[in-house]
């Protein structure tokens, strides 16, 4: 495929990520709220899945695989014990110690769970939801789009990484843009450094590292 195509479909690809997006948080303001608790649950875990509509038939447009994206069937269980220790890594350094430090206002994502029920869902729909669409759509389908525009892993992952802010910008602000943007080089860091890590164990990581805040909030809530 000609590069001119590639460009095409990575802005296709992200603007879809962005509508899909956009879709989701005017679901959540004005339709969730009237939902029963049971179908907000459900619904919060699939709505999300409408970020990834556009990129997944971009992927099957480009007749690309989830191998092209980082994903393998090699060492699952080294796949999954990567992630989940890099997630708990992520957790202690980004969570944990600010609270230690007394800077817990800056790292508050306003949850107050209080039943294990909750912080249960809170891990199933970072993974199975936020975790699995962002990875996949940013360090999966754009990170590659753009290694292949650019011939170059670095471009790939300052410009992925980038978009991740930018795609975050209907849920915070500059300083979240930058923030998150940090984090998704650290994600794209930790696949291309560390060995067995691949994109199944960045879905885990970005999950566990999101769940972690609302525990560390109620544990320094005690």
């Amino acid at each position: 495929m000609s590069k001119k195509k590639e460009v095409i479909l990575l802005v296709i690809a992200f603007l879809g990520a962005m509508l899909g997006c956009y879709v989701v948080v005017c679901f959540n303001l004005y339709v969730m709220p009237s939902l029963p608790l049971a179908a907000r649950m459900v619904c919060m875990i699939l709505t999300y899945w409408l970020i990834a509509l556009i990129p997944v038939i971009v992927m099957l447009l480009c007749k690309d695989k989830l191998t092209d994206y980082g994903f393998c069937r090699e060492g699952i269980g080294r796949q999954i014990l990567v992630g989940i220790l890099a997630g708990l890594g992520m957790s202690v350094v980004f969570t944990l110690i600010p609270h230690i430090a007394g800077f817990g206002a800056y790292v508050d994502n306003g949850t107050r769970y209080r039943f294990w029920w909750q912080f249960l869902f809170e891990f199933v729909y970072f993974i199975v939801s936020v975790g699995a669409v962002e990875e996949f759509v940013f360090r999966g389908i754009l990170y590659e789009k753009i290694r292949r525009i650019a011939d170059s892993d670095l471009a790939a992952i300052i410009v992925s990484s980038v978009l991740f802010g930018v795609f975050h910008i209907f849920g915070g602000n500059v300083i979240q843009v930058i923030l998150t943007a940090g984090l998704g080089m650290i994600f794209c860091l930790l696949r291309s450094k560390i060995k067995g890590c691949s994109t199944l164990s960045l879905i885990l990581a970005h999950g566990v590292y999101d769940a972690m805040i609302s525990v560390w909030l109620a544990v320094f809530a005690v």
